[in-house]
């Protein structure tokens, strides 16, 4: 997707959000390729994406709260501090993505690929994290209070 289009949707979403419906439209960007897109601090709160490209995109302190990411891939993106509150990112590639203090509460992750993602002070109350890959994942000082962390769950 070209940079002017892909500003133009987020600015469609951004009206929509802040009318609370009435006027843009939410951000409909399933099965785009975003891969190296710069989306760092974008409101993509209940955005679809599902099944679309972002590996290494910049979603550095992005919000996408009730998002659809479900089968994305986030192949080394940069999600530092990014608000994924009660997202759905059921089977979404997230190898190497770099996770640190993300807001993950409540998410989705159900058979997601977490392989050698960094984690570390991610907050993961509530998130659903059963049959994910988390070989190789740093989750040392992750929030993981009432999370369903699988029981093979190691930190790295």
């Amino acid at each position: 997707m070209k940079k002017e289009e892909l500003d133009r949707v987020l600015a469609d979403h951004a009206l929509y959000r802040k009318t609370n419906g009435k006027e843009g439209e939410t951000a409909s960007l399933g099965g785009v390729d975003l891969s190296g897109a710069d989306l760092d601090g974008a409101n993509l709160d209940t955005a679809e994406l599902c099944g679309a490209n972002l590996s290494s995109a910049d979603l550095y302190r992005a919000t996408l709260r009730n998002a659809d990411l479900s089968g994305a891939a986030l192949r080394h993106a940069d999600l530092v501090a990014t608000n994924l509150r009660d997202a759905d990112l059921r089977y979404t590639d997230l190898r190497a993505a770099d996770l640190r203090g993300a807001d993950l509460q409540g998410a989705d992750l159900r058979g997601s690929n977490l392989q050698d993602a960094d984690l570390r002070g991610a907050n993961l109350r509530g998130a659903d994290l059963r049959n994910t890959n988390l070989s190789g994942a740093k989750i040392d000082l992750a929030i993981e209070h009432g999370s369903h962390l699988p029981k093979t769950a190691t930190s790295a």
